[in-house]
């Protein structure tokens, strides 16, 4: 089944763990062996053969560039100017990536029928995930989309919208435009701790003024905004002043695993009334109670695949449909298999979670939601002429 990945940090894992990104996992493991600067070295699981493999044709792919002040403890630039020289550094690697035939940036409504044609083994482009309400009903009509399924190695290039994890680096509200001339179209004005226009997780506080004036400009400019890592005061800030499109590409529940990075039910049913996708991540620690990071394991744990699957299955019944989730996975975000669900060697096991859902219950129409479908109807909607 074709599948969309609404949270990869691909040039991060580039240019900061040096990781060719070309080869398969196996050969990036391989290099990696005896290297002891970051923790998933030797274990890292997203590559471009891997998202082939595993017939995941679009991504949502970020740039990321904190700034941080001289009392703040976070890893980071110590200018807004220096933090926007790292993310155009991030931008050359995935337009080196489009010049080798690996990627191909989508920007637009047509940009995204191409690609999706590109992709499709008869032609015609995919579903737009309208499916039935009732999320458990074993009749629900299936989707009329096309057999999308790909030979494990195809050589299509790698779709990808590009989002900026954090705004920080926007030096200043302006430099949107110029973010949005060279294809930004997702902005998450917040990331970890203290922020130059929002605050994050861990962190506390409503938007600042210049936070304000930078949702102004994206409202202006139909970016979309992330609502993920918004902290809860700058949450309720944001989607009180916004009209614009909303989703949030990666994030968990907190009423599963209790912590501030998650998203209250509260919050949940705000996004729901905005029209919002929440991605599910793969991030151990958002996926179970009680993970304590360098100590426990996938195993020990018991985090596998139907985890993740707990987490939508808690939004959909919020919502009571299956329209407002997909995958955000996150995955080789800082971490690697060691804080990965134990049943997923690389990426390309997300095929899995299509029979993980059917054995929940869900009709095949909610599968194809969930897999790619609501995703498509969220752009096709965001971005329509």
């Amino acid at each position: 089944m074709f599948i969309i990945d609404a949270h990869l940090d691909l040039s991060m894992n580039a240019m900061e763990w040096n990781r060719d990104l070309r080869l398969p996992a196996p050969e990036i493991r391989e290099r990696e062996k005896g290297l002891t600067d970051k923790p998933d070295r030797t274990r890292g699981t997203v590559s471009l053969p891997e998202l082939r493999k595993g017939n995941i044709g679009l991504v949502v792919a970020t740039q990321i560039g904190r700034y941080v002040a001289p009392d703040n403890p976070l890893p980071g630039w110590h200018s807004p100017e220096q933090a926007w020289a790292q993310t155009q550094g991030q931008l050359a690697w995935y337009k080196a990536m489009e010049a080798a035939g690996e990627m191909r940036m989508i920007k637009d409504l047509a940009g995204l029928e191409e690609h999706l044609v590109l992709w499709s083994a008869a032609g015609p482009a995919l579903t737009t995930g309208s499916a039935s309400p009732d999320i458990h009903s074993a009749t629900s009509t299936q989707s009329q989309a096309s057999d999308t399924s790909l030979p494990a190695q195809n050589s299509q290039p790698i779709g990808y919208i590009l989002s900026l994890e954090g705004a920080d680096s926007i030096i200043t509200p302006a430099y949107l435009e110029k973010a949005y001339a060279y294809g930004l179209r997702a902005l998450g004005p917040a990331h970890y701790g203290p922020g130059r226009y929002a605050n994050g997780t861990d962190a506390t506080g409503k938007l600042n003024p210049q936070g304000k004036e930078l949702l102004r400009e994206m409202e202006r400019l139909h970016i979309i905004l992330d609502a993920t890592h918004l902290c809860d005061d700058a949450f309720r800030d944001a989607m009180e002043m916004f009209s614009g499109s909303v989703w949030a590409s990666h994030n968990n529940c907190r009423a599963l695993v209790d912590h501030n990075r998650q998203f209250s039910d509260e919050m949940i049913k705000i996004l729901i009334e905005k029209g919002a996708v929440i991605g599910g991540a793969l991030d151990a620690w958002m996926m179970v109670p009680g993970w304590i990071r360098g100590q426990s394991t996938p195993e020990g744990m018991n985090c596998n695949l139907e985890k993740m699957i707990d987490h939508l299955d808690h939004i959909c019944q919020i919502a009571g449909n299956t329209l407002h989730v997909g995958l955000g996975t996150d995955l080789d975000g800082a971490f690697g298999k060691e804080q990965s669900p134990y049943d997923l060697d690389t990426i390309a096991d997300l095929q899995k979670v299509p029979a993980l859902l059917a054995k929940r219950g869900y009709s095949p129409a909610d599968v194809e939601n969930i897999m790619h479908g609501n995703w498509l109807s969220f752009l096709r909607k965001a971005w329509k002429a």
